[in-house]
């Protein structure tokens, strides 16, 4: 039985204590949050909930610890670390910053002899290892990563920390007309903001400049800036009422050819159609977190990510049950 932790009860932390009933091999252990611990209460009966700040005392009680906040401030600093006491994973999607991540947590797992799993998820997460795959088997073709059209909880948290937002849902949409182009194997040349545009509905706080919100949202670097994008100022009557949900989704498609003179076409996709995107995010999650143990058992530590862990280490079957059903 693997023992988890989850720091941070939010829609994703909440996700994981759902995936974690789909798996018998799991067990959830404790729960950490910056809130008052009173204030939180579990569907898991039996589960303790601590502070944050009192984590590293239950060390000793959790296998892997699972870190559920915010790509834009939280994971940053908490990774690092969290390493230093647990074997973790987190969903860190920042692309642009995930090599100065990896090394932070690296550094610091490899001092303690803990292993961190960064960027876990489906993107990244499920969809680098389509890109992989699509890549190795097609040299020398073209990937296509297409996001939505869906609620980025990465993006949504970012716009809720600028000044001046009480809520927010952010909604990346494919271009049609660049989705159909990659489809048809014509292998197009896209930019950013060719590829999608985002839409932000966003409910200001009382008195709040408007316009400067607006401005530093489709000015925010890694998330807005490359794109065409739209910001909604919406009361939060009406972002409940028409925003509450989190769906999202996209696909992965390799486009190449094959053939001694190219003469053959291939188009491999991949696709992902999510009713609830924390709980698809919380399932990959858990099942990596299952990854992390063996491979920590077996004396790793440092940072990995990924592309990192064989597939039969994410199941809870053994080889033999795998090649079997799988092969």
């Amino acid at each position: 039985m693997v023992r988890l932790g989850i720091m941070g009860y939010g829609n994703l932390g909440r996700g994981v204590e759902a995936a974690v009933r789909h798996n018998p091999d799991m067990s959830l252990t404790a729960i950490f949050t910056r809130r008052d611990p009173e204030s939180v209460q579990p569907l898991t009966p039996g589960v303790k909930v601590y502070r944050a700040e009192d984590a590293a005392k239950h060390a000793g009680e959790i296998d892997v610890l699972i870190l559920c906040g915010g790509s834009a401030t939280d994971l940053p600093v908490q990774t690092p670390e969290y390493v230093k006491y647990f074997n973790v994973v987190d969903s860190f999607d920042t692309h642009a910053n995930i090599p100065v991540h990896f090394e932070n947590v690296d550094k610091a797992g490899k001092a303690s002899g803990k292993l961190g799993l960064i960027s876990c998820g489906w993107d990244p997460g499920m969809f680098s290892l389509a890109r992989v795959y699509g890549e190795a088997v097609l040299p020398g073709a073209s990937t296509y990563t297409f996001w939505g059209k869906g609620v980025s909880q990465g993006h949504s948290d970012a716009i809720r920390r600028v000044e001046g937002v009480a809520d927010a849902r952010q909604y990346t949409v494919p271009v049609p007309a660049a989705l159909e182009a990659v489809r048809s194997g014509s292998n197009p040349a896209l930019s950013t903001r060719e590829k999608h545009t985002r839409e932000c509905y966003v409910v200001a706080k009382e008195g709040a400049d408007k316009a400067k919100i607006e401005k530093q949202i489709k000015e925010m670097p890694n998330y807005f800036a490359d794109y065409d994008t739209t910001v909604h100022f919406i009361s939060m009557e009406e972002l409940k009422k028409h925003h509450s949900g989190i769906p999202h989704g996209g696909f992965v498609i390799r486009s190449g050819k094959t053939g001694m003179d190219d003469e053959y076409n291939n188009v491999v996709e991949y696709s992902l159609k999510l009713d609830s995107n924390p709980a698809f995010t919380s399932s990959v999650l858990v099942a990596f977190a299952r990854a992390v143990d063996r491979m920590s058992k077996e004396g790793k530590s440092g940072c990995i990510t990924v592309l990192d862990v064989p597939p039969a280490y994410i199941c809870p079957e053994s080889g033999a049950e795998l090649r079997k059903k799988m092969l």
